[in-house]
């Protein structure tokens, strides 16, 4: 078994505007990373559409119908205050995301592949069951979790969340059911002002580490060791899924955390551990965000090549 790649053109065809920074470019640079020698043993799949009943799962009907009226002909519509736009690409990229996500499940779950890695945008993380937000419309990781459970029969899913930005999204769909569980490392204060440690769920299934702005990869480290690692492994998940997101990255123009590449793949490298233990290694990971190209391009193939690691 190998590590699966899902990706599909349509996802370069969300363009929110020529100075937005979820531009396709962002896709393009992975893409690109992931496309280099090292990683001819990856193997490349396309993301089907997601389904109607894949998304009301996590989300209210109401909302998939209004977001589909918004999808444009032509130009731009805005689905929230003024930062997640919609073009005329950006429904098909949105539900190619969310087939991404739920086919990489599939293939995990049923032994077709190692772990997965989904190379989609737009991001999902803060998307909530009737709201788009943060430059997300649908919230791929929580739709795959409860995909797993209603198409697989798995209960125990974890979340764990390394973007700079609280998975509030993902937090939202969570926090009332214990068998789920969400953990996210954030930078804090910082949109979009969720993600407080006392912020624990149902059940203490939600596990928050707010960061203040240039921790760096000590602090990091610390704390997924000493407090999110030791939680994952109680809460013992049959499926993890990461919400990868790069814009901690030292590099990135929107954050300011300073994590840098070897970070990424140590996470990784630590959160394999505890899937292997619980999961029997099953893992899907999802893109997020990311903003500088360099950054975002460098960190994702430390992170793919840990996942590709025997």
């Amino acid at each position: 078994m190998s590590t699966w790649i899902y990706t599909h053109e349509a996802c370069l065809d969300h363009r929110p505007g020529p100075h937005h920074p979820e531009g396709p470019q962002r896709l393009e640079a992975v893409l690109s990373a992931l496309r280099a020698r090292e990683f001819n043993d990856l193997r490349w799949e396309q993301a089907p559409m997601g389904s109607r009943t894949q998304l009301e799962r996590v989300h209210d009907p109401d909302y998939i119908d209004a977001v589909r009226e918004a999808a444009p002909e032509q130009g731009y519509s805005l689905l929230d205050a003024g930062d997640t736009i919609m073009s005329p690409g950006t429904w098909e990229a949105v539900m190619r995301c969310v087939g991404a996500a739920c086919a990489a499940v599939d293939a995990v779950v049923d032994g077709r592949a190692r772990n997965a890695f989904c190379a989609t945008r737009p991001c999902g993380h803060h998307a909530e069951r009737d709201r788009a937000m943060g430059f997300c419309v649908f919230n791929q990781v929580a739709i795959a979790a409860l995909h797993a459970r209603h198409a697989h029969g798995i209960r125990r899913v974890a979340v764990v969340d390394f973007d700079v930005h609280h998975g509030n999204g993902t937090q939202h769909c969570f926090e009332n059911d214990p068998d789920l569980f969400f953990g996210s490392s954030h930078q804090a204060p910082f949109y979009p002002g969720t993600g407080a440690a006392s912020e624990r769920g149902v059940a203490d299934n939600v596990l928050n580490i707010p960061l203040p702005r240039g921790s760096g990869s000590d602090a990091f480290r610390r704390h997924m060791r000493q407090d999110m690692l030791p939680a994952l492994e109680r809460f013992a998940p049959e499926l993890l899924i990461i919400s990868a997101g790069f814009d901690a990255h030292e590099l990135d123009p929107l954050g300011g955390l300073a994590f840098t590449d070897e970070d990424y793949a140590w996470i990784t490298r630590e959160l394999m551990a505890v899937a292997a233990g619980s999961a029997s290694s099953r893992v899907v990971s999802v893109l997020e965000g990311g903003y500088s190209l360099e950054g975002l391009a460098t960190g994702t193939a430390a992170h793919v090549r840990a996942l590709a690691q025997p």
